[in-house]
Parts: C-alpha cells; sequence; structure tokens
C-alpha cells in the first residue's frame, strides 16, 4: 500500500551558515558600521541587536535574505516583538519551528479528509504526519493540494513507499 510522510524540518546547519554570512556581511557594510549590530544563535532561538529599530530591520532583512539563498523557509521563523535593550538598543527575538505540531496536524488532516478521495487516509505519528493510499496517483493528487494550500508552517514529504 502507497505510503508518504508529511514532515515539518529545518536543515539548523543551514541556519548556521546563514547566520555567519549574515554576521560578515554586518560587519562590512557601510550602513552596520558603529552599530554593534549582532546576531546570536541558540538551539531553536535567533536574538538580533543592533543601535535602533531600524538597523534592526536591515539585519532581519540580511538574515532573511542570507536564509532564502540557502533554502530554509521564512515560514519556520516566528518573529517576536521588537525590545528596548540597554543603552537605547532595539533587540528582537524569532523562534525557529521545526515539527508539525498538534493544531496544524489536525489541519492539515481535515484537509487531507476534506478533499474527498476516498482511499486516502491520514495519522499523525508524533510531528509528522502519515497518508496512505490504495493508489498511488491519489497520494500524488494530495501532496499537489497540499503544495498549493498554505498552513503557515513548510512542509516537507519524504518517505514515498509504493
Amino acid at each position: 500500500m502507497p505510503t508518504f510522510d508529511i514532515v515539518s524540518e529545518v536543515d539548523f546547519q543551514e541556519v548556521r551558515n546563514a547566520v555567519d554570512q549574515a554576521m560578515r556581511e554586518a560587519t562590512n557594510r557601510f550602513d552596520f558600521k558603529g552599530t554593534d549590530s549582532t546576531i546570536e544563535l541558540s538551539d531553536s532561538e535567533l536574538v538580533l541587536e543592533s543601535a535602533s529599530e531600524d538597523r534592526l530591520k536591515a539585519l532581519v532583512q540580511v538574515l532573511e535574505e542570507k536564509l532564502v539563498r540557502r533554502e530554509v523557509s521564512l515560514k519556520a521563523l516566528q518573529r517576536g516583538n521588537v525590545e528596548e535593550a540597554s543603552k537605547g538598543r532595539a533587540r528582537q527575538k524569532i523562534t525557529i519551528n521545526a515539527g508539525i505540531s498538534s493544531d496544524n496536524a489536525k489541519r492539515i488532516n481535515r484537509f487531507v479528509k476534506d478533499k474527498g478521495i476516498k482511499s486516502v487516509s491520514s495519522q499523525a505519528q508524533g510531528d509528522q504526519l502519515r497518508v496512505t493510499s490504495k493508489k498511488r496517483d491519489d497520494l500524488q493528487a494530495i501532496i499537489a493540494a497540499l503544495k498549493a494550500e498554505d498552513f503557515g508552517i513548510p512542509l516537507q514529504f519524504t518517505n514515498f513507499r509504493d
């Protein structure tokens, strides 16, 4: 019976490389001179800090350009509010979301069931979903429909088996 898995993964090595590139660009660009702009990466969180709010926005833009170039989906990022740091500086936290939450899993399950293809079924397995069907063509139709719909998280389709 053909199956595939729906996952939402982020390659943290690519995120680390993008952060390094963005920091290198921020230290070399003229408009960032004297702003002491920094990007700190912890397990699943980025902390950006700069001298002013407009420099912080420019730093976020540089980071997003580097992430897109490294094929990390911006849907995986959840921006926090811009906060005031010490000495009038601006700080923003960005959370990196990996995995499919139970709410999103329910929405995706409901979407698959609402497509009305009788032989297709889906079930949540931890932070991923397994979709099964009797026909391969039905699974390909579900993949196409899921790619067309926006669930607010990056979706990858793995482990396709006939």
